[in-house]
């Protein structure tokens, strides 16, 4: 009997070359696993390629609740997004799919699971040391890292074959996609001078297209976590899906990203992302209101490790943990609603509120009712200044601008 692998299958074109390449270069049988969690496919029909293609056996599983609950939500909640532009969509993906992997290679008596990640990219990090964290006694096995087949082979070997895919050498782009964002690569892109063509876009309407017409939509936070769009509570799936059409609607959330890869070369990235983009500008919003300076520049810190631990594969590690949850208790007050508004690709907020809100009108106001004791700065400035002033006693400075220009004349 022929030992079994589980294949992360999304039926493009590297996955189902896979299906047959596998079976002939190790002899084994090919289960493909699928997960949905959001991209926009017909299930049946990837399934039904799957088996038409070689797999003895096709799984699906709908784990859009689970992406969203344990993989958006909490990087969400640390702010994740990577070098300041991506908001980690495909790079949160990838461990939840390995841990569905595991499950079924475990449930399937597989011996060994496989992804079908080129040996340049970030995703082969991302999938191989997930699996090592989880099941360090599965093989694992990359294909398209093996077979040294350029994008253009592929495409012959496919034809070759009679295996149907969804790109052609006319059309060589690279799509990823789920709840959270929609990546695209290859082709023209990969000349950062170019502009990307409409013809990439598909969440997102042109800005110059969009209504003339501002759009607002009120977001309700409970604890970090978005709980309502306009005041009617929805489901994370929900919630995200529409946000997505509404901000895409109005052109926000396309990226074009100089992105520097875990594997040391720099790539050229385009993604859409509306609801991603307009929740986290949201999230920070809200907590601006509701942490004290010390807790929000701290929390900028962890942010960027936690997007760079999600980015270079680390989600199944003792230091996410570790962030995790500091990020859990940092949230414990971030309740309430945020405005957004929505013009011609842009996302602004333009209000917020808080029942824990930190910022106190009769403390900030110059109006009447201004409660602010301005009788305590002068005690206050002369007890801040002090280490100034005793040192500038001792040791003038030397950098001022006057003494700048002694030393040039002299």
């Amino acid at each position: 009997m022929a030992e079994k692998v589980v294949l992360a299958y999304s039926g493009g074109l590297d996955t189902s070359v896979a299906i047959r390449w596998i079976g002939e270069k190790y002899g084994m049988d090919v289960i493909t696993l699928t997960a949905e969690i959001g991209g926009e496919k017909d299930m049946p029909s990837v399934r039904e390629k799957a088996l038409q293609v070689g797999a003895v056996k096709a799984l699906v599983v709908d784990a859009r609740e689970l992406f969203v609950k344990h993989f958006v939500y909490p990087a969400l909640q640390a702010d994740a997004l990577y070098e300041g532009q991506y908001p980690l969509a495909t790079a949160l993906a990838r461990p939840l799919i390995a841990k569905l992997l595991v499950d079924a290679a475990l449930e399937e008596g597989a011996a060994a699971v496989a992804h079908g990640c080129t040996g340049k990219g970030n995703d082969q990090v991302r999938f191989d040391v997930s699996l090592a964290a989880l099941a360090p006694q599965l093989r694992i096995i990359a294909p398209a890292r093996e077979w040294g087949m350029s994008r253009e082979q592929e495409i012959a070997y496919a034809q070759r074959h009679g295996i149907p895919i969804p790109v052609t050498v006319a059309s060589p782009y690279s799509i990823d996609e789920n709840l959270w964002g929609r990546s695209i690569e290859c082709g023209i892109l990969e000349d950062p001078w170019e502009e990307p063509p409409e013809e990439v876009f598909a969440w997102t309407r042109s800005p110059g297209d969009a209504p003339d017409e501002s759009a607002y939509v009120e977001i309700g936070f409970e604890r970090g976590i978005p709980l309502s769009l306009d005041g009617k509570e929805m489901d994370g799936v929900s919630l995200i899906q529409e946000l997505n059409h509404l901000a895409g609607s109005h052109g926000v959330g396309r990226i074009d990203h100089l992105e520097n890869r875990l594997v040391g070369i720099k790539s050229r990235e385009v993604y859409e992302a509306p609801a991603a983009m307009v929740l986290l500008m949201a999230h920070k919003a809200l907590e601006a209101m509701t942490l004290s300076k010390d807790q929000l520049r701290f929390k900028e810190k962890v942010a960027l490790e936690y997007a760079d631990l999600i980015y270079n594969g680390l989600w199944f590690s003792a230091l996410h943990q570790d962030l995790a949850a500091y990020v859990q208790s940092s949230q414990r007050h971030v309740t309430g609603t945020v405005r957004v508004k929505l013009h011609k690709g842009n996302a602004s907020v333009v209000g917020r509120k808080s029942p824990k809100s930190l910022y106190s009108y009769s403390l900030a106001t110059y109006d009447k009712g201004d409660q602010f004791d301005q009788s305590a700065s002068p005690g206050f400035i002369h007890i801040w200044g002090l280490p100034v002033k005793t040192q500038a006693q001792v040791q003038p400075l030397e950098l001022l601008p006057e003494n700048l220009e002694k030393k040039e004349e002299g």
